[in-house]
């Protein structure tokens, strides 16, 4: 579906059309297409075209792009030839959560499987580290979310090395290239899906360490939101130039053609939700839903079983 399809989609449900055009423009400047990426490049706080006072305008859009979604995640499942894979990673309280439940609100829940990654259990630990991405890919027809993904493989796992000791691997295959070779892997895997009718969406919500605090601070004074803070949030927060470096190294080498990275800025959660919703609509546009669905049956059998019902 050709981009100005998309805007006149778009317009027809409520969305200001230059508005929407122009978030559109914006949202292609936070793909990452070269090996080399840094973080400070990337400013966490932006909000693209808008500014504070245009967050009615922004709720606007947000709305026009969840119905869009709506629409097409049923015809993504009548013709069941695509699946549709979202990663989200970030940071602790980069907004994932609540992400999840804006730009998702609208889909059918049976058609959406939303897969959030604790720590791994001894079952999976005995077997390779993608293993248990994989159980959980959604099938053809419907939209996955992995709210955190095969990608703490080699973030948190690299940073904390007690995390790959526990992994049960052989010390020669714990070299000095194993995070290289991770990243191959973790490539190779993403090519191979996409090959294979799952179209993949990256998303990196960038949060500023000052936000982050803001936000930690937030939860801790409100004791409705205590169960959102762990003590190992604040640990990870010492790690944070560790962190940055694995993110940066990750988004590098697996940033592909077929499956981009994106660095969306997430200090103003508003404007991160409509810029991975315009996001994942130009990405779901892109696959070949017009065409018609497999029929169940032959074109007499339906007609015989309307006349049979009709004659009841």
């Amino acid at each position: 579906m050709a981009r100005d399809s998309v805007l006149a989609d778009l317009g027809a449900k409520g969305a200001d059309g230059g508005a929407a055009r122009e978030l559109t423009e914006a949202v292609r400047r936070y793909r990452i297409d070269g090996a080399s990426v840094r973080l400070a490049d990337h400013d966490p706080g932006g909000t693209g075209p808008f500014t504070a006072r245009d967050r009615g305008l922004a709720r606007a859009l947000l709305r026009a792009h969840t119905a869009w979604l709506t629409d097409r995640q049923r015809a993504l499942a009548a013709q069941g030839q695509w699946a549709v894979l979202l990663v989200l990673q970030g940071r602790d309280a980069a907004g994932k959560d609540s992400l999840i439940r804006h730009v998702m609100s609208g889909m059918n829940p049976q058609g959406c499987d939303v897969t959030s990654f604790d720590v791994p259990n001894a079952e999976e630990l005995r077997h390779d580290f993608l293993w248990r991405y994989h159980r959980h890919l959604p099938t053809q027809g419907k939209v996955g979310v992995f709210n955190r993904s095969h990608y703490e493989e080699v973030l948190v796992v690299r940073v904390r090395p007690e995390h790959l000791r526990s992994q049960h691997l052989h010390p020669s295959l714990i070299g000095p290239d194993v995070w290289d070779r991770r990243l191959l892997d973790i490539a190779g895997f993403e090519d191979y899906l996409t090959r294979n009718g799952t179209a993949i969406v990256k998303i990196f919500l960038n949060v500023s360490k000052e936000e982050q605090k803001e936000r930690f601070l937030r939860r801790l004074r409100d004791p409705a939101k205590h169960f959102k803070f762990s003590p190992s949030d604040i640990r990870d927060r010492e790690h944070w130039d560790a962190y940055t470096e694995a993110y940066e190294a990750a988004l590098g080498a697996t940033s592909t053609p077929r499956a981009p990275w994106y660095v969306v800025p997430a200090d103003r959660k508003w404007y991160a939700r409509l810029a991975v919703a315009s996001i994942l609509v130009h990405a779901i546009a892109e696959l070949d839903l017009d065409r018609p669905a497999p029929l169940l049956a032959d074109p007499e059998t339906l007609q015989a079983a309307r006349a049979a019902l009709e004659d009841a």
